[in-house]
């Protein structure tokens, strides 16, 4: 770079420097003067996140929204759907309160509004990042031109724990993939500018651990190391801080024994002090008055515990705006407390740009034209084929051919309202496509589909009524054996079966926990009986989850775990199984044979007396099963094939302040198009605590042409081999390390490097 053009570029940060402070200052001048007009109750109204309108999360719709909004009582809403009705609650606080100060509207918008993308779970498969920045871009586009300025996304609890429903909403296990996720999905909703009518306010959550919960049941007690929590549960929340997330969301569970809504050190020190986090803090779902039974008090007690903490505004709990009042005046919060809350509130809004014209998100001509459209779809049809994982096809019965009969099996087939997934609030079902409908586009005069639904959920009854909710229900009254006998006479006639089975949509998700992570019952019968038809089986697994499939594997030779894939998943599948676009999907969480090695993931510390194999006496592992999982961490595989060079280092050894490359070259060598996810790991040899058998630092997606090749370099950096000590300082320790290459977490190339 020559000398005038690095004046240039410091000129250019320089005025961007100056421009901001400007426009920071113009904020603070115009939040004094509102502020030195606001009652104490209106101030308190601000951080009053009631719910109304035709989407409900929750159990109960708050009472009198309209007479709070006129008093000043009420600073947002969430999950309202649509400009006209938006508008009618935002004209009564402009026009009918005192100050006229706008609400902030949001909305559960977690992957995409009514064009829906892959579950985040799923997403995360995909290890694609323009896609997923995309995917939060069209969700943002699409929902603020319906009236949304705020959404609570992205939820980037790192889990572990299959048997939570809410790992749905995640993405996987690993920290680093996590992190990589939060910033691009805040990127896609914030873009630029949050001035910019197309954007909207993300909402990081749940801070923090909630993907940790004992038994793996929802709610539940967290408790972990403070160690743990810096190494491996904190850095996606932290890269939200970096990615300048306007907003965090706290978690239901406790901390250290305190409940996040109410722990200090994490909101006030952590998040705050620590990370420097200047946007504002919500609670999740009456998160404050469910401390009450965590046992820390009555409403006032729990209310002033959360403020003082750092929460700033109360969705749905009316624990601030009935309690903090009192709480000044006996000297259980301060005044200092109260405005702090309610200037970062207010923040937001002018961030927003909703002070400059309140009704900036209610363009009904955007909403006509800009939502559910053409090209959102093409593009939620082309993400979602990058989600699926192909976890076994033995005999390479996929791809299908476009010819003879094909039996669809299965009682997820025939169904429109469970292919969006679990969190798809905003979705309109009914103009989405069954896989029996779009397998039928597919092969129109070419091949012949038929269908039979060959059995329900699952036996039970109330257990396929408690996972079909919210209108997913699709129970058959039909007599069980009649319609297992039905499918099985369908498939002797065709050629191959393809089975749509697994969880129903609402099976996984918040308050959807399992203690079994099998294939259910029904499901199960009828896979047996058609293995004995000896028709090639297709199983397209669907769920939200990572769950056990031991049977499956040793049972059936082709498995395509296809998770749930938004509005246009149907299309998507079949643009897979009929090898339009090859599958190339890689777990973003470690597959267990049983639900016994819960919690496994491939980072784990090793032991003084490790054993990765059968049992050996006086090591560790289980009688009865091997430690390794069924599926590894990154594991996934193609209707190609890939091959690794020899994994090189640019130098052996590097400094503290330095760096090194890794480089591997890979080629195509199969007979299709492809994309590879290329991982690099690292391992830490000597710590002065223990570290990690390896870290995922770094990955690439590429794209071969059958027959081609790409040399892939990877730069190894002091911030990849960084950690926290016992002091909690973020370091460097020279020493030995090891890096490793390779196309999952189990399969690599390792080289040893030194840092002096």
């Amino acid at each position: 770079m020559t000398f005038k053009r690095i004046i240039s570029a410091i000129l250019v940060v320089a005025c961007a420097m100056m421009a901001s402070a400007s426009n920071d200052a113009k904020m603070d001048k115009f939040i004094d003067n509102l502020m030195s007009r606001m009652t104490l109750q209106e101030k308190i109204g601000q951080l009053n996140l009631p719910v109304t309108g035709d989407i409900i999360t929750g159990s109960s719709v708050s009472g009198d929204v309209v007479g709070r909004i006129e008093k000043g009582q009420v600073g947002g809403l969430f999950n309202m759907k649509g400009v006209a009705n938006i508008r009618a609650l935002q004209e009564v606080a402009v026009k009918k309160s005192r100050l006229g100060i706008p609400l902030i509207f949001g909305m559960d918008v977690i992957h995409g509004y009514e064009t829906v993308f892959p579950i985040p779970f799923a997403l995360s498969m995909s290890w694609d990042m323009d896609a997923i920045r995309n995917s939060a871009r069209i969700a943002s586009i699409e929902a603020t031109a319906d009236g949304i300025c705020w959404t609570f996304s992205p939820m980037v609890d790192v889990c572990r724990e299959p048997r939570w429903g809410r790992m749905s909403e995640g993405n996987g296990e690993d920290p680093y993939l996590g992190s990589e996720i939060c910033r691009a999905m805040i990127e896609g909703y914030q873009g630029q500018n949050l001035a910019d009518p197309t954007t909207m306010m993300s909402c990081v959550k749940h801070f923090a651990l909630y993907g940790a919960p004992e038994a793996g049941r929802d709610y539940n007690t967290v408790d972990m190391s403070r160690l743990r929590m810096f190494n491996e549960y904190f850095p996606p929340y932290k890269a939200g801080v970096e990615a300048g997330a306007g907003s965090y969301m706290t978690s239901f569970n406790t901390i250290d024994y305190i409940p996040a809504t109410g722990n200090r050190w994490l909101l006030t020190e952590v998040l705050r002090d620590k990370w420097g986090f200047d946007g504002f803090v919500v609670t999740d779902y009456t998160a404050i008055s469910e401390m009450i039974n965590h046992g820390m008090g009555d409403l006032q007690t729990v209310s002033a515990l959360a403020l003082n903490a750092g929460t700033d505004m109360d969705m749905v709990a009316d624990g601030f705006l009935g309690t903090l009042e009192q709480s000044l005046n006996e000297g259980k919060v301060n005044m200092e407390a109260i405005d702090q809350a309610c200037r970062r509130i207010l923040e937001a809004k002018y961030k927003l740009g909703l002070f400059d014209d309140p009704y900036r998100y209610l363009d009904a001509k955007r909403a006509k034209k800009e939502i559910y459209t053409d090209a959102n779809r093409a593009e939620a049809r082309r993400i979602a084929t990058e989600t699926f994982v192909l976890l076994k096809n033995d005999d390479h019965v996929l791809p299908l051919k476009r010819e003879g009969k094909i039996a669809l099996v299965g009682p997820l087939a025939n169904t429109r309202a469970n292919m969006p997934g679990t969190w798809s609030v905003a979705a309109a079902s009914d103009r989405y496509s069954t896989l029996l409908e779009a397998m039928q586009r597919a092969t129109a005069g070419k091949a012949e589909v038929m269908y039979a639904k060959g059995c329900n959920v699952c036996y039970d009854e109330e257990l396929e009524k408690n996972s079909t909710m919210f209108g997913r229900e699709m129970r058959d009254p039909r007599d069980a054996t009649a319609m297992r006998d039905e499918a099985v006479r369908l498939a002797q006639q065709c050629d191959v079966i393809v089975a749509a089975m697994g969880e129903p949509s609402e099976m996984s998700g918040e308050s959807s926990s399992r203690s079994s992570l099998t294939i259910l019952d029904a499901q199960k019968d009828l896979l047996e009986a058609l293995k004995k038809t000896g028709k090639p089986i297709v199983l397209l697994n669907f769920s939200g989850r990572t769950t056990v499939m031991d049977w499956e594997v040793e049972n059936l030779s082709t498995i395509l775990n296809v998770w749930f894939g938004g509005s246009e998943a149907a299309d998507a599948i079949c643009d897979v199984v009929f090898g339009d676009v090859a599958p190339s999907g890689k777990l973003s969480a470690t597959m267990p044979r049983n639900e016994g090695q819960i919690p496994l993931y491939y980072n784990h510390l090793n032991t003084g007396r490790p054993n990765p194999k059968w049992f050996t006496k006086f090591t560790t592992n289980y009688l009865d099963v091997p430690n390794d999982p069924l599926f590894p961490f990154g594991f996934g595989l193609s209707y190609t094939t890939f091959s690794y060079g020899p994994l090189t280092l640019s130098s052996n050894s590097m400094t503290q302040a330095g760096s090194i490359t890794a480089s591997v070259t890979v080629t195509n060598t199969g007979d299709y198009a492809g994309d590879e996810v290329v991982q690099l790991y690292i391992r830490d040899m000597v710590g002065s605590i223990a570290r990690p058998v390896q870290e995922l630092k770094d990955f690439a997606r590429i794209h071969l042409q059958p027959g081609e090749s790409r040399t892939v370099t990877f730069s190894i950096t002091p911030d990849k081999l960084k950690f926290y000590n016992s002091d909690y300082d973020f370091v460097l320790e020279p020493g030995d390390f090891e890096v490793m290459v390779g196309t999952d977490s189990h399969h690599v190339q390792r080289l040893p490097f030194t840092v002096n």
